[in-house]
């Protein structure tokens, strides 16, 4: 049976990715295929249901929970740290909602909780490698910083305005539960938990073979000096990749309710984690 693996085409996912896709991790007969696309692609990919397994941020999760439930493995979980606000220059954070901000998609968790620290904030989307450009040639007043770029953003001369996981923390005393997995429901509860735990194995074996799976990852780092990719890998790759337990599924809940609560999500959802 062939099984899409959607994730994205980052050092924390092919990381995390890595015995499976260099054949180190047993599949028991499945043949896995990997599609790697950003992250906001893979959201809207969901609601379609185009993958048996794929990578979607938190927030997307009311829109597709019809059709896919979340693995409790592979997950982007920041215990006090997270996407970044940044500007040209030291702005105070109660002055973000009166300003215009690159974001790098509207279903990525970390829009909903910059929506949730400044509602009113003015946003416009553009693709998540551009951002700190948009910012350091004055498109954007402040740019909403994913991925690698909150390691580099110093380099461009930016400064941080605001860490919207260390802001989420003070708030709840939760981690901030970024991105996930999530499988296909029609598949039944059986593969369904199968494929849960081959995420989990994959995991595992590359926490395991940390030189080797880092080497991999660092052909997708986009030129990040491998210390700031092993920094970046260590932030998002971690125990709670193996398995969120109960405080990330809490973590994932007191999200999506404060997200309904504040209107920016239709509707409110129980989390339905996979027992595998």
């Amino acid at each position: 049976m062939r099984i899409s693996l959607a994730h994205s085409p980052d050092s924390d996912d092919a990381f995390m990715f890595y015995g499976l896709a260099k054949g180190h991790v047993e599949t028991d007969g499945l043949q896995v295929d990997h599609v790697l696309q950003d992250i906001e692609s893979l959201n809207r990919a969901a609601e379609a249901g185009r993958h048996e397994v794929t990578a979607i941020s938190f927030h997307a999760y009311p829109y597709v929970a019809d059709r896919y439930a979340l693995m409790p493995c592979g997950g982007s979980i920041g215990d006090g740290y997270g996407p970044l606000l940044v500007a040209r220059q030291d702005l105070d954070p109660a002055e973000v909602s009166t300003r215009r901000v690159a974001v790098p998609g509207e279903r990525t968790s970390a829009f909903l909780a910059l929506k949730l620290f400044a509602p009113g904030t003015r946003t416009y989307v553009v693709p998540f490698d551009r951002i700190l450009d948009e910012v350091r040639e004055g498109r954007a007043d402040l740019g909403l910083v994913i991925h690698e770029g909150q390691l580099t953003y110093g380099g461009q001369g930016l400064r941080k305005v605001l860490d919207l996981g260390a802001w989420w923390k003070g708030e709840t005393g939760l981690p901030l539960p970024l991105g996930g997995n999530a499988v296909r429901r029609d598949l039944g509860p059986d593969l369904m938990a199968r494929l849960t735990r081959l995420v989990r194995d994959t995991v595992r074996y590359s926490l395991a073979h940390r030189t080797d799976a880092l080497q991999y990852a660092l052909g997708f780092a986009r030129g990040m000096d491998p210390s700031v990719a092993d920094r970046f890998v260590g932030m998002w790759v971690n125990d709670m990749t193996v398995d969120c337990g109960p405080r990330g599924r809490e973590a994932v809940q007191t999200l999506l309710d404060r997200g309904h609560a504040a209107g920016v999500i239709p509707r409110g959802v129980r989390v339905d984690f996979v027992d595998a």
